[in-house]
């Protein structure tokens, strides 16, 4: 039975969500939370009924955003990595259930037996006893010098957090094996694959790797927020290079790319469909691991079921069907969700530090077509939000204590170069009687030690690294180093639980 006949069938005529109200959510959005840009298209029924774009490109610019403007989608390329392999499996040169060191003999999980038992599948599904986000220190903050070379080998360090197939947790270190799996079937790198394959057939405009930019590209730039303000970080420049996270979150595609996206998954025609065929198209949907659903998640939209398929999560909303994913980095917000039942749909993309901003207008959006009674606008869901963090337990934030530099001598014994098996090098060192932390293939990770309390922590240089971190250490005959987030909520990409330092020589 399809998964979608497991759900409460909600109607059999679906109402037109309206314009205008599309339109009050999109000013009220806006408005509240002062977006650097932002651009939405909805599809209803197959038709794409409402595209909207606002704001710059680069806050202060004067360069509008377009329908054609290029964001990161962040963590919605995954659903077209998986679509990559999906290909291949159409084209007989891999199966879902070929093991993957068939095609990356030197591919190792912590594990002996995991690494011989996973298959192309599981590396897509989050079910690999990998923690939360685990090893995602090789990814971000970019730009950084791991290669995925350097992922293939820091895999079998990076201890499982739970049995393999046993739960679901986030990561995206196997999605860029992933996309290497893809290379050795297909006979070229992943991002040609990529062109060739997803691209060029589907008619995208996006783009993946290194290229050139030129004065005239429609690109939008990430923002953060400085004292109220938006402004550009980790801008591009004239070269933009090849990432090693791009299988898992490194396209860039323009709104009306990701509605053409969209569209082959809710309404393809005739060459959509010879491009993916309907057994490959079933198994991207399937669903695989469950998540786990948050009291939030079955507040606002009495959801029963919540899965990862291949690149997408699948779920129900108000009865109705869910096909989904979000993207998330430093200053760039994207969302894509799919109702199949209805051929329905919309996209969200957004150049600026936008977590709650895009969960509110997914929220809003979602039920026009759900729940188009619902009278609820966009400051009851933010309302909902503040209500949430409001009854968590809070800690006292490390930057409202007292901070003082830690001194070399204060760390007499403890200075030196340090190692972890996966992450590599980093020195603790003095520089003019401060003691400064620096790792080696991570160069924003560059940071000045200071305690507060009784504790020590890192205060980064680079204010877009925005997770702190405690430095915890043992003394002894082999002194040690463990790190955790000064912000437990901080992004699990910031993984610093995961690192195990050992001492290993002196400071040059």
């Amino acid at each position: 039975m399809a998964f979608s006949a497991l759900l409460i069938a909600a109607t059999t005529a679906f109402a037109a969500p309206s314009k205008e109200r599309i339109d009050q959510t999109f000013n009220d959005v806006v408005q509240r939370y002062h977006l650097p840009g932002l651009a939405v298209g909805v599809i209803d029924g197959g038709k794409i009924i409402y595209t909207r774009t606002s704001g710059e490109r680069e806050a202060g610019s004067g360069k509008k955003i377009t329908r054609q403007t290029l964001f990161k989608i962040a963590s919605n390329s995954k659903a077209m990595t998986a679509s990559l392999l999906a290909r291949l499996v159409d084209a007989g040169k891999l199966r879902w259930d070929d093991p993957v060191i068939k095609y990356l003999p030197d591919f190792r999980m912590f594990a002996p037996w995991v690494t011989q038992n996973m298959q192309v599948r599981d590396l897509l599904v989050h079910n690999s006893g990998l923690p939360e986000g685990g090893g995602d220190l090789m990814l971000w903050p970019e730009p950084n010098q791991f290669a995925r070379a350097d992922i293939l080998a820091g895999l079998g360090h990076i201890k499982p957090k739970y049995s393999f197939r046993a739960g679901y947790a986030y990561d995206n270190l196997l999605y860029v094996v992933a996309g290497e799996v893809a290379a050795a079937a297909g006979g070229a790198s992943y991002e040609e694959l990529m062109r060739t394959e997803v691209f060029a057939p589907l008619g995208l405009n996006c783009r993946v790797g290194a290229w050139k930019a030129a004065a005239s590209d429609d690109i939008a730039q990430p923002h953060g927020h400085d004292q109220g303000r938006n402004i550009v970080v980790g801008a591009d420049g004239e070269a933009v290079a090849e990432i090693t996270s791009a299988a898992a979150g490194g396209i860039r595609c323009s709104l009306d790319d990701m509605l053409r996206w969209a569209g082959n998954w809710l309404t393809p025609d005739a060459k959509q469909r010879a491009w993916l065929s309907a057994a490959q198209r079933a198994a991207m949907w399937a669903p695989h691991t469950p998540m786990p659903i948050s009291a939030r998640r079955r507040a606002w939209d009495h959801t029963h079921a919540w899965l990862y398929a291949f690149g997408f999560r699948v779920g129900d909303v108000d009865g109705e069907w869910t096909v989904s994913h979000t993207g998330t980095l430093s200053g760039m917000y994207s969302m894509m969700m799919l109702l199949p039942d209805r051929k329905s749909g919309f996209v969200i993309l957004i150049n600026g530090e936008a977590g709650e901003a895009r969960t509110v207008l997914g929220e809003a959006l979602v039920k026009q077509f759900t729940a188009p009674d619902d009278p609820r606008s966009v400051s009851d869901y933010a309302a909902d939000l503040a209500a949430d963090r409001s009854s968590v337990p809070g800690h006292v934030a490390a930057d409202a204590q007292p901070r003082k530099p830690v001194t070399p001598v204060q760390l007499n014994g403890l200075l030196g170069l340090w190692r972890d098996p996966w992450f590599g090098d980093v020195t603790i060192c003095a520089e003019k009687q401060r003691v400064r932390f620096r790792s080696a293939k991570s160069p924003r990770l560059l940071g000045t030690l200071m305690r507060t309390g009784e504790r020590i922590l890192v205060d980064w240089d680079d204010d877009s690294v925005d997770a702190e971190a405690w430095l915890d250490f043992s003394t002894g005959e082999m002194p040690s180093l463990r790190m955790s987030k000064v912000d437990p909520e901080a992004d699990f990409s910031f993984d610093y639980e995961d690192l195990a330092f050992t001492r290993v020589g002196d400071c040059d």
